[in-house]
């Protein structure tokens, strides 16, 4: 996995550095402290860290395979939002980062009902901002080990997923790797079933075929010279044989 920058600006990957033809781009927003970080990071490594520098908000790359195609995925930790007297923090900043993105993860922590109350408003945000109204936005509960700090009811999270059009996976980003991989990988996977690759040689193909009925393609103007000089030369030998 690969740090590439922080959310002072955002890029895509090196060329130079990726060997994949295709990039997926992934927002994760949530409020602050629902496991943002730990969730992205668990994702890539397969390792928990129980500590992150809160609201940094960093850019995360790192090949995988996905239905034996090598992809690149781009993972990217936002600021947590919170709601003050003027509405949402951060807005900015995350708006930039949805726009960016080809999907969105949704996280709260079953620990925090204001996380989960931020949710509606998130959602909200990710509509208003992105232009493709087809984009695949997941909700993922976090936390789920801490059963006796639990404060968000289990059918609580699928019955806003499903009001809100979202899959949902509740997780537990410390305990267990498998329910944060499936999670992230589904979206992956169906990312890559909406984007298929085409071809280079397909697209050109394609392309000259649209084009050819349009526009015909003109004769090239070495072409004929070479045909009227072969012409002449015919001549010039018809006309020496007669004369013999």
């Amino acid at each position: 996995m690969r740090l590439i920058q922080n959310m002072s600006t955002i890029a895509e990957y090196p060329s130079a550095e990726c060997h994949s033809s295709r990039v997926i781009k992934i927002a994760v927003i949530g409020g602050s402290g629902v496991g943002k970080t730990a969730l992205v990071v668990r994702f890539l490594t397969k390792r928990f860290i129980g500590d992150y520098e809160r609201n940094v908000g960093n850019l995360y790359n790192r090949e995988v395979q996905i239905n034996g195609e090598q992809v690149a995925i781009q993972v990217q930790d936002t600021p947590g939002v919170e709601v003050n007297t003027n509405g949402l923090s951060c807005t900015d900043q995350v708006s930039r980062f949805i726009q960016w993105a080809d999907a969105v993860v949704m996280v709260y922590s079953v620990t925090d009902c204001r996380s989960f109350d931020l949710i509606g408003q998130l959602h909200q945000l990710v509509t208003r901002t992105h232009t493709d109204r087809s984009l695949p936005i997941i909700l993922v509960a976090n936390k789920a080990d801490l059963l006796h700090v639990r404060h968000v009811d289990a059918q609580e999270g699928p019955l806003l997923a499903s009001a809100l059009g979202c899959s949902f996976y509740e997780v537990s980003a410390s305990e267990d790797y498998s329910q944060v991989h499936g999670a992230f990988h589904r979206l992956c996977v169906d990312l890559a079933k909406q984007h298929p690759q085409t071809p280079v040689n397909a697209a050109t193909s394609v392309t000259e075929k649209k084009r050819s009925p349009l526009i015909p393609r003109p004769k090239s103007p070495n072409m004929q010279d070479l045909k009227r000089r072969f012409k002449q030369v015919l001549s010039a030998k018809v006309r020496t044989v007669t004369s013999v």
